[in-house]
C-alpha cells in the first residue's frame, strides 16, 4: 500500500540535499564572496583587539598614578607616628628576608627603630634547651618520659609554656627579672637568627610560620611555647601585631586573631605597611585584602575625630 508520509519525507530530504547543494555551490563559486566576509571577520577582530589594548592602557595608566599618589600620601600620613619608638620582629619558625625588609621600612618611615630582630627555632630543640638552662627549673624540658617537670606537680605542657611566657617576657621588657639572662643562656638553642640587641621595646611584630614537617609530639611543644610566648609579651604590656604577605598559605590570620592579636595580611603593599603603622600605635583588628580582614586600613579619620 502507498504510503504518503513516507513519500512526503523523501521529497522533504531531496529538497534538503538539492538546498545544501546549491549553497556549498555558490560558496565554492563566489570566493569573493567568502573573501569578502573573511576581510569582515578579521578587520571586526582587530577593532576589538584594538580597543581592548587602549583600554588596557588606560588603566594601566590610572593604576600607575594611583600607586604613584599612594607613595607620595603614605609618608605624609604615617610621618612620626612612631617616633622614637623601639620595635622588635620574631619569626616563630623561619625568618624571611622579605617580610623583615616590608617591616623595617615601615617602621623606620613612620620615624621609629626595628632594633632587635629574631627567629625560633621550630620545633624546639628540648634536649639542647634544657642543658643550656641546667640549673633552672627549665632543665627538664628534655624529659621525654617524665609525667611531671620543673617545680612540684608541674605538667611538661605547663613547663614549656611557662618557658615560653619567661622568654616573650625578656625579649620585650629588657631589664631583670628572677630568672635573669634565660633568653641569653638559652639563645643558640632557641633561636636560628638574632640581629640587634636584646633591651626594652615598645612594639612587637610576629610572624608565625604554618608549624610543619612536625610529629605531633613537636607540634604541641611548638604550641605551648607559642602560647606562653605570647602571653609573655602581652604581661609585658606592649602592642603586639601579627603580619604576613598576601602569598603566605596557609594564611595566618585566624590564629592571630584566636590570639586576638591584631593582624596585617598584606605587608608587602603600601597599605599594608600602613596598616602595620596604624596597628602599632593602636588600631586593633584584621586589615589587608583577604576574606578574614575587616578592612583594608584602620578607620584612623573616624578614630581622631571621635578623640576627645
Amino acid at each position: 500500500m502507498f504510503d504518503f508520509r513516507y513519500h512526503a519525507l523523501s521529497l522533504a530530504a531531496v529538497l534538503l540535499a538539492l538546498a545544501v547543494g546549491v549553497v556549498i555551490g555558490v560558496a565554492i563559486g563566489d570566493s569573493d564572496l567568502v573573501s569578502s566576509a573573511k576581510s569582515g571577520i578579521v578587520h571586526q577582530l582587530k577593532e576589538e583587539v584594538a580597543e581592548a589594548q587602549r583600554h588596557s592602557g588606560e588603566l594601566s595608566t590610572q593604576l600607575h598614578e594611583g600607586e604613584a599618589f599612594t607613595s607620595d600620601l603614605y609618608p605624609i600620613a604615617v610621618h612620626g607616628l612612631l617616633g622614637g619608638e623601639n620595635v622588635g620582629l620574631a619569626f616563630l619558625g623561619s625568618s624571611s628576608n622579605s617580610i623583615n625588609t616590608y617591616v623595617r621600612d615601615a617602621v623606620t618611615q613612620a620615624g621609629g627603630s626595628l632594633t632587635t630582630v629574631v627567629a625560633f627555632r621550630e620545633p624546639l630543640d628540648l634536649e639542647g634547651l634544657s642543658h643550656a638552662a641546667e640549673g633552672t627549673r627549665f632543665q627538664s624540658l628534655g624529659a621525654e618520659s617524665a609525667s611531671t617537670s620543673g617545680e612540684p606537680g608541674e605538667k611538661a605542657g605547663t613547663l614549656i609554656e611557662s618557658f615560653g611566657s619567661i622568654v616573650g617576657k625578656q625579649l620585650v621588657s629588657g631589664g631583670r627579672d628572677v630568672e635573669r639572662e634565660l633568653i641569653s643562656r638559652v639563645r643558640g638553642r632557641l633561636l636560628t637568627a638574632f640581629d640587634g640587641q636584646l633591651g626594652k621595646l615598645d612594639a612587637l611584630v610576629l610572624v608565625r610560620n604554618d608549624p610543619s614537617a612536625s610529629s605531633p609530639e613537636q607540634s604541641e611543644a611548638s604550641e605551648q611555647f607559642e602560647d606562653g610566648f605570647v602571653a609573655g609579651v602581652a604581661k609585658a604590656g606592649i602592642t603586639l601585631v601579627g603580619v604576613e604577605q598576601t602569598s603566605t598559605e596557609p594564611s595566618q590570620v585566624p590564629w592571630y586573631q584566636g590570639k586576638d592579636i591584631a593582624s596585617v595580611d598584606d605587608v608587602q603593599a603600601t597599605a599594608g605597611q600602613a596598616a602595620l603603622v596604624y596597628a602599632l600605635t593602636g588600631s586593633h583588628g584584621a586589615y589587608g585584602t583577604k576574606p578574614t580582614a575587616d578592612s583594608l586600613l584602620p578607620n584612623v579619620l573616624g578614630s581622631a575625630a571621635s578623640a576627645p
